[in-house]
């Protein structure tokens, strides 16, 4: 399947359970906006690339696209709905791009087969429970311009071993970290001046923390 370049926007439930839909999508630079549940339930979709224009992802864009195996969020992405990739079974490798400013509850809940997630969201102010029941193992990797780790992040992300907050981070939200029990290793960096209530509560595997804020 092709979406012609002069499209500007893909209507709310479009292709909902469209199963003709397999393999590689690229959703073109000409789209802004991906409407609700667009693509709702399409599990022969494998490997989607979003375009670097579009802002908008609505709610249960992509929920229940099970064959979908990585993820990459572009640069130009503001906001993420709730439950836009919920139910990604198949998902093991997701990059969140650098302009997501809110990402709305359960967005990736019960993306079970997650191994690697790379968030560079330089100033997100919102995440909504997102990684609820992603029971892991994966890797966290924050990237290095991050400045704002957002109340309930990563809340119960099934972490594995080492865990690093770069020096950019200036403050850590409430229960951000709260029961990533696989995460053994912390190292907290030397900008932070704010790190909330119950932060790292419940992360019962930790046997080491390097607190480096000045």
């Amino acid at each position: 399947m092709s979406i012609g370049n002069n499209i500007k926007v893909i209507p709310p439930s479009a292709f909902s359970g469209f199963s003709q839909i397999s393999g590689a999508l690229t959703i073109p630079n000409s789209v802004l906006a991906i409407g609700s549940q667009a693509f709702y339930n399409c599990s022969g979709l494998t490997s989607l690339t979003i375009g670097n224009a579009v802002s908008t992802i609505g709610s249960n864009a992509f929920s229940g696209c099970s064959g979908l195996t990585s993820l990459t969020i572009g640069n130009a992405v503001s906001t993420i709905g709730s439950n836009a990739f919920s139910n990604c079974s198949g998902l093991t490798s997701l990059t969140i791009g650098n302009a997501v400013s809110t990402i709305g509850s359960n967005a990736f809940s019960n993306c079970t087969g997650l191994t690697s997630v790379v968030f560079n969201a330089d100033s997100c102010v919102y995440m909504g429970d997102v990684f609820s029941g992603c029971t892991g193992p994966a890797t966290l990797t924050i990237g290095d311009n991050v400045k704002t780790i957002p109340n309930y992040a990563f809340y119960g992300l099934g972490l594995t071993d080492t865990l690093v907050i770069p020096n950019s981070v200036l403050a850590i939200g409430s229960s951000a970290f709260s029961n990533c029990s696989g995460l053994t290793s912390l190292t907290i960096g030397n900008a932070v001046s704010t790190i909330g209530s119950n932060a790292f509560s419940n992360c019962t595997g930790l046997t080491s923390v390097v607190f480096n804020a000045d």
